[in-house]
């Protein structure tokens, strides 16, 4: 932090923040209500990745990825809104997951967590556009990032009957890394971009691959709508 404050000089201020504790994240944003007095925009982009089957995981593994990916992004979220409302204007953006819209086996927890961001980012969306708040989700595929190696975690237990699911995704997550198909700066120069909007997206797949799976997603939920419709009505008073 102190290195990219001294390179950036009157131009950044570095801050070393643990987003799973709360204490910081407020100490931090009363620096810069105290330093800037304002903020243009907020990247709630911690986190780290997940493989293994839902019952494999254990409670503390399960916790950690919330912490991580859900509930840091909102305590950031919450203390950046009162400087957002007060000047009316900002734009928050959520590093979601193509894995936010689309589950798949093995990534089960992981998922979880990116459903969970997801779905308070669009309520949230909905809640600020009066106040002139912007909020753009960003649903990324695999980049050519540390995501596939250091940060990424596996769940500690392992049952054989899930060898075919979650042990076959583990392998996958192994083999991709250091050839995923996305470039981390065009993915920058993507996310910058969409800040310079005055209508940015709401949701902004990043990469080939969340376009094939999350048109999967819809295709699989209006299947569900088309085939289920007559049995959904019959419910009603």
């Amino acid at each position: 932090a102190a290195n990219f404050t001294k390179q950036n000089e009157g131009k950044g201020l570095g801050l070393v923040m643990d987003v799973t504790q709360a204490e910081q994240v407020r100490a931090a944003f009363q620096i810069i209500q105290s330093r800037f007095g304002r903020l243009d925009v907020l990247v709630n982009n911690a986190g780290f990745g997940f493989a293994g089957a839902v019952e494999e995981a254990s409670d503390e593994e399960v916790r950690a990825v919330m912490e991580a990916n859900f509930f840091g992004a909102l305590e950031v979220t919450r203390q950046a809104l009162p400087l957002f409302r007060q000047q009316k204007s900002g734009h928050i953006l959520q590093i979601s997951s193509h894995g936010g819209i689309k589950a798949f086996p093995g990534f089960g927890i992981y998922n979880a967590a990116k459903f969970a961001l997801e779905g308070f980012s669009e309520a949230l969306a909905g809640e600020v556009a009066p106040l002139g708040i912007r909020l753009s989700i960003v649903e990324p595929g695999p980049f050519r990032t540390g995501f596939a190696a250091g940060s990424f975690q596996e769940a500690a237990a392992k049952i054989d009957d899930y060898q075919a699911t979650a042990g076959a995704f583990r392998e996958r997550m192994r083999a991709v890394n250091g050839k995923q198909e996305g470039d981390p700066e065009k993915a920058a120069a993507a996310i910058y971009h969409i800040t310079t909007l005055e209508n940015p997206p709401l949701r902004l797949p990043l990469g080939k691959i969340p376009l094939t799976t999350i048109q999967a997603k819809l295709d699989s939920v209006q299947k569900d709508l088309n085939d289920w419709r007559t049995l959904a009505e019959e419910t009603v008073f």
